[in-house]
């Protein structure tokens, strides 16, 4: 008698995202996130190990700060807390200190490499900055057998290449949205309070697994 391949779970922490499977389960296998996130003036921050981004797809790549075995309930997240940003007190712009019109050294005129008459230098031609070339990106090549996990957001559903196709994917085009403690994706309107909420809307578009969308 064949023996039946057990279905695998998917693991709900925040951060996680894996399959498992009960009798596989380890303490320790697990590494996921606490608490939640914590959004303001465009920045994303996990409030439980203080780490953060601008980027939210570099935000959610963010590796988790705890270990523990994969669950397949919803945890009850800690309340989000902002780091505190200290507040420099302001500065009175410093005077310049005066400059010695008999020194060479001290002159404007000299130190910026123009002619000046007092000290008989000559205009020096400022060097061109060098030139830099972006070199292109060697393209990755990929076992078609090699399990990769898909980047697009929504997704992060592990793929070989080989069964990729065109409808294989469901995630959201994007981009994120958060605005005034809401949280949604512009692309299918859905707008909503908490966090995690925001992580279990349903994706509304097809499309093909891509493991490196920013090549």
């Amino acid at each position: 008698m064949d023996q039946t391949e057990v279905p695998k779970l998917r693991c709900q922490r925040i951060g996680c995202n894996a399959t498992f499977t009960e009798d596989n389960n380890p303490d320790g296998s697990c590494t996921y996130h606490d608490s939640g996130p914590f959004f303001h003036d465009g920045m994303k921050e996990w409030s439980c190990c203080k780490k953060r981004s601008h980027d939210f797809s570099l935000f959610l790549e963010i590796p988790g700060c705890k270990t523990g075995k994969h669950t397949t309930e919803k945890p009850v997240l800690a309340k989000a807390t902002p780091t505190p940003t200290p507040k420099n007190p302001f500065s009175p712009p410093t005077a310049a200190p005066a400059t010695n019109s008999s020194s060479k050294e001290s002159c404007p005129r000299c130190k910026q490499g123009f002619f000046c008459s007092d000290h008989g230098s000559q205009a020096q031609p400022k060097a061109a900055p060098p030139k830099s070339y972006a070199s292109a990106p060697a393209k990755k090549v990929v076992d078609i057998n090699e399990p990769q996990t898909c980047k697009n957001q929504g997704c992060g559903q592990t793929f070989k290449e080989k069964d990729n196709h065109e409808t294989a994917c469901n995630y959201h085009p994007g981009p994120a949205v958060f605005h005034d403690r809401m949280r949604g994706w512009k692309c299918c309107d859905i707008h909503v309070k908490e966090f995690d909420e925001f992580m279990s809307v349903p994706p509304c578009s097809k499309g093909w697994h891509d493991a490196d969308p920013a090549s």
